[in-house]
């Protein structure tokens, strides 16, 4: 009898909201995707987006196996108007290097599937998400799916009767894979405070962290374009595009609207100069951190768009070295991680 109790009390406790355990979950997911944004970035910047012409969700998880699967992959990429009008002549040792990375890519993105939704049916099986976050945690699920099918129409837009993806699609993907880490580590953070406070509320984005995460989000999108266009390699100076602050015989199209999304050299110059109205945001927004004596949260927004900026001239004046071009990406990421945990604790209260 005094077993049987004892498991029948152990029972609710088994079933409590375990907040600590969900952030951590959440943390791990976001750098899965921070992980995933990189490698994203690789593929771009190695033209491999368009190595895999189909969309295998199950089967496309293994890799090619044998000489006559590589082999029939390489002919369905013969076939890509990329290989065509690009690659033509390619070995099958050429293409096995740009398809590694569109295969990693692919693969982070199920294995990110699996440790999101598996584990969060373990946690509402065992009733362990505290009450008013479950839907967050389904909407966070239901937009990684929304990610996948979003990344295979982009990479179709390369493969009907053009040589690379659309540059806007590739702005939608980027910004939609940044959305889920953002909504991951914000969630996690709330989590954090929970379990430290039960008392605690969600946090509220105050005003300064409204400006300088819209400003990014700006900043971003054009990032994406300039990736999208080869913009970056259109002047490799710096703070003139070549001998001017804006070439004077840059073409432009019509109606004028057109050029801050198609137009190469209006993209680069400005995501040049819309990156100190970032700076301008993020100081902004630590001045209120530090006036709170969160100092820490204060130095790390101003340390990180200062490595950003720093690492997207030296993109620049290296004519899109790859090393470089993923780094600047990556610190993006950061970038972004910083702008939010700043803000959290700013926003931070208790019901």
């Amino acid at each position: 009898m005094p077993a049987m109790a004892t498991t029948a009390a152990e029972a609710p406790a088994q079933r409590a909201p375990r907040p600590l355990a969900l952030s951590n979950w959440l943390i791990a997911v976001a750098a899965l995707v921070f992980a995933m944004v990189v490698v994203g970035g690789i593929t771009r910047l190695t033209e491999s987006g368009l190595s895999i012409v189909r969309w295998e969700p199950i089967s496309g998880i293994l890799p090619p196996l044998g000489d006559s699967r590589w082999q029939a992959e390489f002919a369905a990429y013969r076939e890509s108007p990329q290989y065509q009008l690009v690659n033509a002549g390619m070995s099958l040792a050429e293409f096995k290097s740009i398809f590694f990375w569109e295969y990693v890519h692919r693969l982070l993105g199920r294995v990110i599937g699996i440790a999101f939704a598996l584990p969060l049916l373990w946690f509402a099986i065992r009733r362990a998400i505290p009450s008013g976050y479950g839907w967050k945690l389904g909407a966070i699920l239901a937009l990684g799916g929304l990610q996948g099918a979003i990344g295979w129409w982009m990479v179709a837009s390369g493969l009907v009767d053009r040589p690379d993806v659309s540059h806007i699609r590739l702005a939608i993907h980027l910004l939609t894979a940044l959305t889920i880490f953002a909504a991951c580590l914000w969630v996690a953070l709330d989590l954090r405070r929970l379990a430290a406070d039960p008392a605690a509320a969600p946090a509220r984005l105050p005003t300064a962290g409204i400006w300088a995460l819209c400003l990014l989000l700006l900043q971003l999108m054009f990032g994406a374009y300039v990736a999208g266009l080869d913009a970056g390699f259109a002047y490799n100076s710096w703070p003139k595009m070549g001998a001017e602050w804006f070439p004077s015989g840059a073409p432009m199209l019509e109606p004028f609207l057109r050029n801050f999304v198609d137009n190469p050299i209006m993209v680069q110059f400005v995501h040049r100069w819309l990156a100190w109205a970032v700076a301008g945001a993020v100081i902004l927004l630590s001045a209120a951190a530090w006036e709170r004596g969160h100092r820490l949260h204060a130095a790390a927004p101003v340390l990180a768009v200062t490595l950003q900026i720093s690492l997207g001239i030296a993109t620049l004046l290296s004519g899109v070295e790859i090393q470089l071009a993923a780094a600047h990406q990556a610190m993006a990421v950061l970038l972004l991680a910083a702008i939010l945990a700043t803000s959290h604790r700013l926003g931070e209260r208790r019901a």
